[in-house]
């Protein structure tokens, strides 16, 4: 799977993409990840990204231009919202019959991100993620270029990075390869709708931070009793 980011700021991905399971998986040539800095689209010698908004107000929103150059570029025309809408119907099932690209706006407004969305994000062959900054994003972009909006959360960030790297590793570990051992992903959390997975402990058996306190692993897990224990776990799923 290829994972496309736009951004003005790409040297902050190095260093989270390039350690762990995701270095792993690109190694591995499982995912590929691509950082497009937004400034290289930009038509004028200061390459300019953004601009007062139309209405007046605090704050500098991203042009669209750049954004739509940079889309052509990763994408190609054809797949981009504006173009296949003009497409008939009948020849738009055949001509994207195949297609599994999908572009977000990472947005405040947009549509909660979840472990649903990861898996089926988790099926598609690219995945464009637009990092906006600032005052926000042209309007736009959104209306007739993105395919969705997403949001990470009910707060506000200073920028889309944060959410892309969020959205890179969430679908990533959900690709076969990705996570060593795949029985790992079956049962965790948000496997199944609203599913908390149960506590987990290892060693030591007993933990004493002082001489008062004595802190011990549940005996359910220590009897080697599987039945018992499957039930405990189920007990303390949420």
């Amino acid at each position: 799977m290829k994972f496309d980011i736009i951004t003005i700021f790409p040297e902050i991905f190095n260093s989270y993409f390039n350690e762990s399971i995701l270095a792993r998986a690109q190694k591995n040539k499982l995912i590929k990840i691509n950082v497009h800095n937004l400034r290289d689209y930009a038509k004028d010698k200061h390459k300019t990204v953004d601009d007062t908004p139309y209405g007046g107000g605090a704050g500098m929103v991203f042009k669209i231009e750049p954004i739509y150059k940079a889309l052509v570029k990763i994408v190609g025309k054809n797949k981009l919202k504006c173009f296949k809408n003009r497409i008939k119907k009948r020849e738009l099932r055949i001509k994207n019959k195949n297609n599994k690209t999908k572009i977000i706006l990472l947005s405040a407004k947009g549509k909660k991100f979840d472990q649903a969305m990861a898996r089926k994000f988790s099926k598609l062959d690219n995945l464009v993620l637009i990092c906006g900054r600032y005052e926000g994003v042209d309007e736009r972009v959104a209306k007739y270029l993105a395919d969705e909006e997403i949001s990470v959360g009910d707060y506000i960030l200073t920028g889309g990075e944060i959410p892309a790297m969020t959205v890179v590793d969430s679908v990533s570990r959900l690709i076969e390869g990705v996570v060593g051992n795949k029985e790992s992903i079956k049962e965790e959390s948000f496997s199944k709708k609203d599913y908390l997975e149960y506590p987990h402990y290892t060693k030591p058996e007993f933990f004493s931070p002082d001489k008062k306190t004595n802190w011990k692993v549940p005996e359910v897990l220590l009897s080697g009793n599987h039945q018992k224990i499957e039930e405990w776990r189920e007990k303390y799923s949420k």
